[in-house]
């Protein structure tokens, strides 16, 4: 058997022989409410603001989906309807910048929202733009214990 005394600061408790007491079972209790409406990573911390992110985030989704869709469709389509094709694209590309302007701006604020939305006017810039913008509302969802699919975050968790 060992002299030292028997280290209760594993159990929660202390002994009288230890400087550096830690008092576990002297902390707070921790409100389930409080700790589920604090959010992480949003400027207002709001989260009616988390549920615009995964809904802004599904437009962004959706709107990845339908340029790669239609780069892809222009090439197994006649010469004839490629203006179709481009037509699509470039309304995708308009609603791509609404939906990069509406998340940036919860996400990382006006200036950069702005500055966000006016390159994804920029055509191939725009995609990189759209893929950015989306791994940081992933990364946001994620830390909020959000699981976030292929298509974008489960709206009925939030």
């Amino acid at each position: 058997m060992s002299s030292r005394p028997l280290d209760r600061n594993l159990l929660g408790g202390h002994t009288a022989t230890d400087n550096t007491t830690r008092h576990h079972d002297e902390r707070k209790p921790v409100s389930i409410t409080a700790a589920s409406t604090e959010i992480v990573g949003l400027k207002s911390g709001s989260r009616d603001n988390l549920r615009r992110v995964a809904q802004y985030q599904k437009g962004i989704l959706v709107c990845i989906l339908i340029y790669v869709i239609g780069v892809i469709g222009q090439f197994a389509i006649p010469v004839e309807f490629r203006i179709i094709i481009a037509i699509v694209i470039l309304l995708d590309g308009l609603v791509g910048t609404v939906f990069v302007f509406l998340l940036s701006t919860k996400v990382y604020g006006i200036v950069i929202g702005v500055l966000l939305g006016i390159l994804a006017l920029v055509p191939c810039i725009g995609l990189l733009v759209l893929l950015v913008v989306n791994g940081k509302a992933t990364a946001i969802l994620k830390q909020n214990q959000i699981k976030v699919g292929l298509m974008g975050a489960d709206l009925s968790q939030i």
